[in-house]
């Protein structure tokens, strides 16, 4: 019956309820019986888990494998949810068609030889609930309430022992109490008094945790009170019936001593308050009020504990002793009257708790049991009424909407809130046109603009410089191979520069041409910034609101009430706003209805008309219908009274000249949003242009680099192999003749030094026994670069002197890249096709250009990159 708290510290003593006994019960059986009856053997097959769970979770309350209150409650919880998993799918009665082969069993808590027995699973469920609430109250006994954090848990506990016992009351007594055999502890009056009880305890542990940090006299007297409340109430329903002889005296005694106790200990906390305040009066009234409290309450003090009685005993003393002195201070000083106690009035009391809600701690709604479990008949009137439900939210939905829809169209007809916005200034532009104005500010604005240019012209000045150097090392090679033709005459058998040269040449004139169209597109893109900085400056003011025209208020007024005029049509928007939100929780509220709207349980158990069940179930859509149409019928009533009130307000602010300021202002930031776009768009193009331009500069540059490369090679073998000819040929006539001179020394002349002239008839007439030196190589030729040439001899080492004779030493030759075999043996190394249409260009083959594009390469030789 009643347990002490395990703390040998605590004074007072609380009470703990022992859980009701069951008898043993088999649902496996019966349930998978009437399920292969009614459904089919193989959805029997399906729910074995789901019954062997349920089989396993009855035994384990009947057997107590794990005694430990926090494993019961957690069984208890478990165990409840699936009972309502079970009573949604199976009905439990004598009749015929139903479960009728399972009786609950359940002994009285506090008389075990009395006991129920049902065909009623509400007796099950409200036992389950019973023992939740017992098991909860001996979970708080077994915190160490000498500590702060165990007074706080065991408060905590008993707020849920309060809160299982609430929902016993309010859900399950009463369906419980209708079969042929009930018991009193889980009546409705049971239940209520057991709550009461375990609030009481709960507040009392907040008390001591008050008195322990020491709190003021006048909020532990607040506290106290409440605790004596709580323990009053659940006394009233002790002594009366069906409780009134169905607990031990023992109960009664120590319910009523505890209330006496609170009562008289807020007493105490009170009167020491009231001695601050030198309230010597009423200091002596309360105290002997609770001294009276005290002695009443030990007259039935019969069976109290030991414990109890010491409290009392100790609280009256220190009742006493107050008492003494406040009567001799006001015999000696104050001389006060001294009301009866029975004059004043009721202590304040503050209540610190309330019984914890359990629907989210019972809520079985994701419980996966039994789910493919519904029965034909249920289910399709399940749907039907699904339907019905279907078809009055969406209608109510539709009105809500429309009435919103109303209520925008209406106030953008009236440019409201707007204009009292700006009155006050704090108008803002419309959203598209504050975007698209944010937008450009964030890119930099007409004022970045002029840093975006300075980039065209560097990249302009980029290109221009690449196209020289390149154009340079080929007029260099050309200008040599001149020379040297010049100098050797028809033994300079290789092909002119000009024949190699002129597809090189003719893509170099073509980007000069696009660098010259480009430049005359910047000058327009930099003429088209300077014609139109006026006009895109306002995009520059931050904010952009300032820019905007301001609805100033009438230099004369005649009656002096446009503030009057103004206030009325503020409240009326307001009141506008309101039915607005009003509406959303009207919206939020049927959805949420729909969500909880279950009728499945009472589908399954119903035995009349369908029809019936459905007229009383829809009908509690019928105050939210009524609540929506009101909203509606005051939206339209309203919006009437500001459409006057505005038109009052447009007469008197002279609102129509403000808003052809307004659009006037709208239409040149859309002005100058539009123009910046177009000039923006134009120098992104032609960032790309020149990024683009120069990488295909850069290209070609390296093929000009390779080609004058393999030149100078060929170029200095030829000059060997010219040197060699004319060598032999000068060896000959010094034989025949002999006054000339050896192989590579000059003849005695003034001007030492000079290169040998070639021989006109060596030259057109090479010696039989020497090939030519140039031989076109057996491969189709390069389309649009003319003829071919012999593949580069090996280079000769970077440090091979310069041959004797030669007018000009080896030229230092570089690593030559791999030969690409894309068009067959390359013209010259480092050679990778035409510009257009080429595979990418290889990592580090030349330095990468200031800036990057971002989009595809456009061909360079394109008309025009800017739009006119």
């Amino acid at each position: 019956m009643a347990a002490s708290s395990s703390s040998a510290a605590t004074t007072n003593i609380m009470l703990a309820i022992y859980e009701k006994k069951t008898s043993t019960l088999d649902l496996y059986r019966p349930l998978r019986n009437y399920i292969s009856f009614n459904y089919s053997d193989r959805e029997a097959q399906n729910l074995e888990d789901d019954l062997q769970t349920l089989k396993q979770l009855r035994s384990d309350i009947e057997r107590i494998p794990d005694p430990s209150p926090p494993a019961r409650r957690d069984l208890f919880i478990s165990y409840f949810k699936a009972l309502c998993l079970v009573e949604n799918r199976f009905p439990i009665s004598p009749d015929k068609d139903h479960v009728n082969t399972v009786t609950f069993v359940w002994h009285d808590a506090f008389k075990q030889k009395q006991k129920s027995s049902q065909q009623n699973i509400h007796l099950e469920k409200a036992a389950v609930l019973f023992n939740l609430g017992a098991v909860y109250s001996q979970i708080a006994l077994s915190y160490d309430r000498t500590t702060a954090d165990g007074r706080r848990q065991a408060s905590h506990a008993f707020i849920a022992a309060a809160g299982a016992f609430s929902y016993l009351r309010d859900n399950e007594s009463t369906k419980a109490s209708m079969g042929s055999s009930t018991t009193v502890d889980v009546s409705i009056e049971c239940a209520g008094m057991l709550e009461r009880l375990m609030l009481a305890q709960a507040q009392e542990c907040v008390f001591e945790n008050t008195i322990a940090k020491g709190s003021t006299s006048g909020v532990c007297a607040k506290i106290s009170r409440q605790a004596g409340l709580y323990y009053e109430e659940a006394l009233a329903a002790l002594n009366v019936a069906p409780l009134k002889d169905h607990f031990d005296k023992a109960w009664s005694s120590h319910v009523q001593l505890k209330a006496a106790l609170f009562c008289a200990e807020a007493c105490y906390r009170y009167s020491l308050e009231l001695h601050d305040k030198e309230e010597i009066a009423e200091e002596i009234a309360r105290l002997r009020s609770g001294i009276n409290a005290l002695t009443e309450a030990k007259k039935s003090s019969k069976g109290a504990a030991a414990q109890l009685l010491d409290a009392i005993v100790k609280l009256e003393a220190n009742l006493n002793h107050n008492l003494d002195r406040a009567v001799k201070e006001n015999d000696r000083v104050y001389l006060m009257r001294v009301p009866s106690p029975s004059s004043l009035p009721g202590l304040p009391a503050f209540s610190m708790v309330k019984p914890m809600q359990m629907h989210e701690v019972l809520d079985a709604s994701k419980e996966k049991m039994f789910a493919s479990l519904v029965p034909d008949t249920s289910a399709k009137a399940l749907s039907r009424y699904t339907e019905m439900v279907d078809d009055v939210i969406r209608t109510q939905a539709e009105k809500l909407q429309q009435g919103s829809e109303l209520t925008r169209v209406r106030l953008k007809e009236m440019d409201l809130p707007e204009s009292i916005l700006a009155l006050e200034g704090n108008f803002t532009l419309p959203d598209n046109l504050k975007e698209d104005v944010e937008a450009v500010q964030i890119s930099g604005g007409p004022a970045g603009l002029e840093a975006e240019l300075q980039q065209l012209r560097d990249l302009r000045r980029v290109n221009q410089e690449l196209l020289v150097q390149t154009e340079e090392l080929l007029q260099k090679e050309a200008a040599e191979d001149a020379q040297f033709r010049s100098q050797f005459g028809t033994r300079w058998t290789r092909p002119h520069s000009a024949t190699l040269t002129k597809n090189l040449q003719d893509r170099l004139n073509r980007f000069a041409a696009n660098l010259k169209q480009a430049a005359e597109s910047d000058t327009r893109i930099e003429r088209s910034v300077r014609d139109h900085s006026a006009l895109m400056s306002i995009l520059d003011r931050r904010p952009i609101e300032s820019a905007l025209p301001t609805l100033s208020r009438p230099i004369m007024s005649l009656d002096a009430n446009e503030d009057a005029i103004v206030g009325a049509l503020k409240q009326s928007l307001r009141q506008l706003e309101a039915l607005g939100a009003q509406r959303a929780g009207l919206e939020d509220m049927l959805k949420e209805m729909k969500r909880k709207d279950d009728i499945l349980p009472k589908l399954m158990t119903s035995t009349g008309s369908y029809e019936d069940l459905f007229r009383k179930e829809i009908s509690k859509y019928d105050h939210i219908c009524e609540d929506i149409a009101q909203n509606i019928e005051a939206q339209e009533q309203l919006l009437m009274q500001i459409q006057a009130q505005n038109e009052q307000f447009s007469a008197v602010f002279n609102l129509e000249d403000y808003k052809a300021s307004r659009e006037k202002c709208y239409k040149q930031i859309q002005a100058g949003i539009a123009k910046y776009r177009e000039i923006k768009e134009n120098i992104n193009e032609g960032l790309k242009f020149y990024v683009t331009l120069q990488d295909a500069i850069t290209n070609i540059k390296q093929q000009c680099s390779d080609f004058v490369m393999t030149r100078n090679i060929q170029c200095r073998e030829m000059i060997e192999d010219v040197q060699r000819q004319m060598a032999g040929l000068s060896f000959q006539d010094r034989k025949s003749s002999g006054p000339y001179s050896a192989v590579g020394q000059p003849h005695q002349t003034p001007r030492s030094g000079s290169p040998p002239q070639p021989d006109p008839q060596t030259a057109h007439h090479p010696p039989p026994s020497q090939a030519p030196y140039y031989r076109p190589p057996e491969q189709p030729a390069i389309p649009g670069y003319g003829p071919p040439y012999g593949a580069p001899q090996p280079p000769a080492p970077f440090h091979m002197s310069a041959a004797p004779g030669a007018p000009f030493p080896p030229p230092q030759v570089q690593q030559q890249p791999p030969a690409s075999h894309e068009y067959g043996q390359p013209a010259y190394p480092g050679w990778r096709g035409p510009y257009y249409g080429a595979q990418g260009q290889q990592p580090g083959s030349f330095p990468r250009p200031p800036y990057t594009a971002q989009n595809p390469y456009h061909p360079p030789h394109q008309s025009g990159y800017y739009k006119q």
